[in-house]
C-alpha cells in the first residue's frame, strides 16, 4: 500500500471513529440527561441537615417538576452537547488508537481492553472537565428555568471569578480523571472481554438483545465503582457550603470529608439514578457505535 493510500486509510478509520462516536453520545445524553441532573442533585446533599434534602428519588423528581417544571431536567445539558462530539470521538478514537499499541505489547488481549480504556478515560477528562464544572454549577441552580443563567453566561462569570486553573475552569481535574478512567477501563474491558467470550446469535434482534444485556452489565458495574470519584467532582465543581469559604478541595480530601462528615454511604450518593442513567445509557452508546461505525463502513 502506498503512502497515500495508507493516510487516506487511516484518515477514513478515524473519521468514522469520530463520527459514531460523536452519535452516540448525542443520542445517550439526549435520553438520559434528566437521570444526570437528578444523580448531581443528590450528590450536592450534605445530608439530612441540608434544608433542600430530598427524601428519596420520587421526591426528587416531583419537587424538580413542581418547583423548576419539565425544562429543570435538561438544565445545564448544553454543555455536554456541546461536548459529547469532541468528547466521545475523544473516547472511541483514542480507546481504537491505544488498543491497536497495545497489540504490539506483551500483553494479554483482555488486559490490553482494560488498559486502553483505562488510557481513552483520562484523555477523554482532559477533554470535558471545563464543560463539567459549568454543568455542574448550572444543575446545582434551583431557580426556575427561566431564571437560570445561560451556559455560555455561567462560563463567563467561572472564567471571570475563577479564571481557567485548578480553581476555576479546570476545578476537579483530578476526580474527573479518576471517574472517566476507571469507568472506561471496566466499561470496554468488560464489554469486549465477555462480548467476544458469548457466542454470537443470528438472529438479529437476539444479537442486539445480546450486545444491549453486555453493555448495560458493564455501565451499572463501571458506575458503582467510580461513584465515589463522581461525588469527590460534584462537591469540589457545585457550590460550596459557605459562600467564599472552599470546603471541598480536591480529590482524596473531599471523599475523606464525605465519609468523615456522613459516613461512607454518602460516597455512593445519587447511585441509583446513575446507575439508571449510564447503566442503559452505556449500552446505548456502544450500540450507537457498533452500528454507525459499521454502516459507515459499508456505505463511505
Amino acid at each position: 500500500m502506498s503512502p497515500n493510500n495508507k493516510t487516506k486509510t487511516l484518515l477514513r478509520e478515524a473519521s468514522h471513529q469520530v463520527i459514531a462516536g460523536g452519535s452516540a453520545g448525542l443520542v445517550e445524553i439526549c435520553l438520559m440527561h434528566p437521570l444526570d441532573v437528578v444523580k448531581t442533585r443528590f450528590q450536592l446533599q450534605r445530608g439530612t441537615s441540608d434544608p433542600n434534602s430530598y427524601r428519596s428519588l420520587g421526591h426528587c423528581f416531583s419537587t424538580i417538576f413542581r418547583n423548576e417544571g419539565v425544562y429543570g431536567f435538561y438544565k445545564g445539558i448544553l454543555p455536554p452537547i456541546l461536548a459529547e462530539t469532541p468528547k466521545r470521538a475523544v473516547k472511541f478514537l483514542t480507546f481504537e488508537q491505544y488498543k491497536k499499541a497495545l497489540s504490539f505489547t506483551s500483553m494479554s488481549p483482555g488486559l490490553a481492553l482494560s488498559v486502553a480504556g483505562l488510557g481513552s478515560g483520562l484523555t477523554e477528562a482532559l477533554v470535558v472537565n471545563p464543560f463539567e464544572v459549568v454543568k455542574v454549577s448550572l444543575q446545582a441552580n434551583r431557580d426556575s428555568f427561566k431564571e437560570q443563567p445561560s451556559t455560555f453566561g455561567q462560563a463567563r462569570r467561572i472564567i471571570q471569578e475563577d479564571g481557567f486553573g485548578l480553581r476555576g475552569l479546570n476545578k476537579g481535574l483530578t476526580s474527573t480523571l479518576g471517574r472517566h478512567g476507571i469507568f472506561n477501563m471496566i466499561y470496554f474491558g468488560f464489554y469486549f472481554n465477555v462480548k467476544d467470550a458469548i457466542p454470537a446469535s443470528q438472529d438479529p434482534r437476539l444479537e442486539f438483545l445480546r450486545k444491549f444485556a453486555i453493555g448495560l452489565t458493564s455501565g451499572t458495574i463501571s458506575s458503582c465503582v467510580n461513584i465515589p470519584f463522581d461525588v469527590a467532582k460534584s462537591r469540589i465543581q457545585g457550590p460550596q457550603p459557605v459562600p467564599g469559604e472552599i470546603k471541598y478541595r480536591s480529590c482524596f480530601q473531599s471523599m475523606a470529608l464525605v465519609y468523615h462528615e456522613e459516613g461512607y454511604l454518602a460516597l455512593y450518593k445519587g447511585l441509583v439514578p446513575k446507575i439508571m442513567r449510564l447503566g442503559p445509557g452505556g449500552a446505548v452508546m456502544l450500540l450507537v457505535y457498533e452500528y454507525v461505525s459499521g454502516w459507515l463502513q459499508k456505505h463511505w
